[in-house]
């Protein structure tokens, strides 16, 4: 189901998206109109005769409206603004007409279709996207009118024999490109039907000059060509409602074409598989409609989102580095006393030996106590080897992450309490910078300031970009907001009676420390961020191991905004959490990720479909900005710029990895899942600077990035 439904989901998502851009005349659209050609064969009778051209069964006849008899036709809609007060102002006159009809539009807006059928009024077929037809295979002819016909068949159940070319005019317009066209549209049983009194209504000339256009002389009667959509039609809507009754004053009745010429009527009703084609067509494009138009609110939201977290990080970024970097910044009271790190280990046997070691560099006092949760691999005995002053190891059988950490909790001696990763290394500073913030007696956790130490490939240079930007960025910003999301495993401290108050680590989620530091949060204690307390991480070096790691911190975050969702209702600190600090979270690492994608949808789709520079300029302009907030991220931390080259590619490829991640989260989430741990591979790669150096063995370790 994980894998299942996000691809149903992709391919129904393109699918919906195409057929969108092509109801709208984005795809397969064929815009070119030829010019006049020669007339040599067409024949006199036809270029002489009157406006509805009859070539069915091998006939070359026309026919023309009697005196006195005026049909009004009506093209290119419907229109939901303008056909609807077309329509009244016929009702009101107790009169009808003919509406050639796209498929586009009679799909979009097939009620009313339903409408001008059901008063009475006659529909015909002015092609499905409108091309025009001289240009056309017969292949393209063909499917020009039998979609327009499964549009009318969804739409009002019902096909028509009457038929009007895009871009037509007069019977004596007809020239040796279009007639042949017109001659195989009656093979396939339609009476063509252009026009021989133009109003002109579609250059806007005003309501008398439409008027006097649509005027025939002499009481002789005609086929007058109005329009119900394409652009702003409030002068036709005005000429009618007075147009109407001045000649039905001298005698003219308007009604339907097949009534003034005596015919059957052009409608047919229609039954069985063509009608449920028909109106499983008209769902579908509806479902595309609102489909799109939900992507396009998505879109919105995610905009918003984006450039509010983006305004938010760079703003508070600012006043938290001029506030912690004043000359006169003090958390309180140095803290020099001696404190316990803590260091959770299951199989860490490639990692451990250089965790350890950057520790014994630590410029602070401390214990290290390293738990050893049932690894099979001897690290526990790598440890032992060492025999390194202020370490002990404490063995368990495996029993997860929070099960070690609250064992060494139960060992450690110390009141403040550091946690690290096995995979990590500190630099001689960290745990001193980690700890000074215990001076304010308000502070309860500290979050250290993890980077990634083997950036030397593509992907660990992606995630060197989201830990400086995404990561340390936002903790500025939640420091500010006192409502901090996470300490992260790899570099945090704990003051020992905030651990001791909340009930320590949990296993309730695979998200431990989120879990911990929400429930933190709730018992009034502040959270701070020390950007100089650095810890260096071995990142996942594959997709398949970035996949594991950040499918579970995925899925462990909703599971700890789930479990502390009381916090909205509650009073007091757990409740300004819950106001503040939980819809933040939700919609900053939750929603704006899901959502986030819909940027580089509508970007392929504006390349391909749509108009391609505007598209190209918001796609930039959205990169701009991240880039800016990547460049003042990498410029508090003192990063080197050049890493930010691969940034574009990283919002191409990897927020679309990130996509997907987040949607099996979903996905496990709503169908009752459970994940569980995931052990990454690890290569031991990383050393802290100033570490006293271990020694090492054969000749394919990776030179050490610090």
């Amino acid at each position: 189901m994980r894998y299942l439904l996000p691809s149903l989901l992709l391919v129904a998502l393109l699918a919906m998206l195409m057929l969108r851009g092509y109801v709208h005349s984005e795809i397969l659209a064929d815009h070119r109109v030829r010019p006049p050609a020669p007339t040599d064969h067409v024949p006199r009778k036809i270029l002489e005769g009157g406006p509805v051209i009859d070539t069915r069964n091998g006939r070359e006849t026309t026919l023309s409206v009697p005196d006195h008899r005026l049909v009004l036709t009506f093209d290119d809609g419907p229109d939901p603004e303008w056909t609807p007060k077309v329509l009244d102002v016929l009702k009101e006159h107790d009169a009808h007409g003919v509406f050639f009809v796209t498929g586009t539009m009679a799909s979009r807006h097939p009620g009313l279709v339903r409408r001008m059928v059901d008063e009475g009024h006659e529909v015909g077929l002015h092609t499905f996207n409108h091309p025009d037809l001289s240009y056309q295979s017969m292949s393209r002819i063909d499917r020009e009118l039998s979609q327009n016909q499964l549009a009318l068949a969804g739409a009002a159940g019902i096909r028509t024999s009457l038929f009007r070319p895009p871009y037509s005019s007069f019977a004596d317009a007809m020239d040796d490109k279009s007639y042949p066209v017109t001659k195989a549209i009656g093979s396939r049983g339609y009476l063509t039907v252009v026009n021989n009194t133009d109003s002109e209504d579609w250059k806007r000339p005003g309501v008398d000059e439409i008027i006097r256009r649509a005027t025939p002389q002499g009481g002789e009667g005609a086929i007058v060509l109005m329009h119900d959509s394409g652009g702003d039609r409030s002068q036709t809507v005005a000429a009618l409602d007075r147009f109407l009754p001045e000649l039905q004053k001298q005698g003219y009745e308007f009604g339907n074409l097949t009534e003034a010429l005596g015919a059957p009527s052009a409608h047919t009703r229609v039954t069985g598989a063509e009608l449920w084609k028909g109106r499983a067509w008209v769902f579908l494009v509806g479902a595309s409609e609102h489909i799109t138009d939900g992507l396009v609110v998505a879109l919105a939201v995610i905009g918003v989102l984006v450039f509010t977290r983006f305004g938010l990080m760079l703003l508070l970024s600012a006043v938290h580095a001029r506030k912690v970097r004043r000359r006169d910044f003090r958390w309180g009271s140095p803290i020099t006393e001696p404190v316990s790190v803590l260091v959770p280990a299951y199989n860490e046997a490639k990692c451990i030996e250089a965790t350890v070691r950057s520790l014994m560099a630590s410029d602070h006092p401390i214990e290290v106590v390293v738990v050893d949760d049932g690894s099979s691999d001897g690290t526990a005995r790598i440890v032992e080897g060492l025999r390194l002053p202020n370490v002990r190891v404490v063995r368990q059988q495996n029993a997860g992450k929070p099960a070690a950490l609250n064992r060494g909790i139960a060992n450690a001696r110390h009141d403040i309490i550091v946690m690290m990763d096995g995979d990590t290394v500190f630099e001689a500073s960290t745990v001193r910078e980690l700890v000074q913030p215990f001076g304010d007696p308000r502070v309860g956790a500290v979050a250290g300031n993890a980077k990634v130490g083997n950036r030397d490939s593509l992907i660990g240079a992606w995630q060197h970009i989201e830990y400086v930007m995404g990561f340390n960025l936002d903790r500025r910003m939640y420091d500010m907001l006192r409502c901090m999301p996470t300490i992260p495993g790899a570099v945090g401290a704990f003051r020992r009676s905030a651990l001791e108050r909340v009930g320590g680590m949990s296993d309730d989620t695979l998200a431990e420390d989120t879990d911990i530091t929400m429930a933190l949060h709730r018992d009034g204690w502040r959270v701070v961020y020390a950007e100089n307390a650095r810890a260096w991480t071995e990142a996942p070096e594959s997709v398949q191991q970035l996949w594991s790691q950040r499918y579970r911190w995925s899925y462990g975050t909703m599971q700890a905004i789930w479990k502390h969702r009381r916090a909205v209702v509650e009073s007091g600190p757990s409740g300004r959490f819950g106001r503040v600090g939980l819809p933040l979270v939700s919609l900053f690492m939750v929603l704006a990720p899901l959502l986030a994608p819909l940027i580089d949808v509508f970007l392929l789709y504006g390349l391909v479909f749509g108009p391609t520079q505007k598209t190209v300029v918001a796609w930039l302009g959205v990169l701009a900005v991240q880039a800016v907030c990547a460049a003042y991220a990498f410029r508090l931390d003192r990063e080197r710029m050049s890493h930010l080259i691969s940034l574009p590619l990283q919002q191409i490829l990897y927020r679309q990895l990130m996509y997907v991640v987040l949607l099996q989260s979903w996905i496990t989430a709503l169908t009752g899942g459970r994940l569980r741990w995931q052990k990454l591979r690890r290569t031991g790669v990383l050393e802290a600077p100033g570490a006293i150096p271990r020694q090492r063995t054969g000749s394919h370790d990776r030179s050490p990035v610090a």
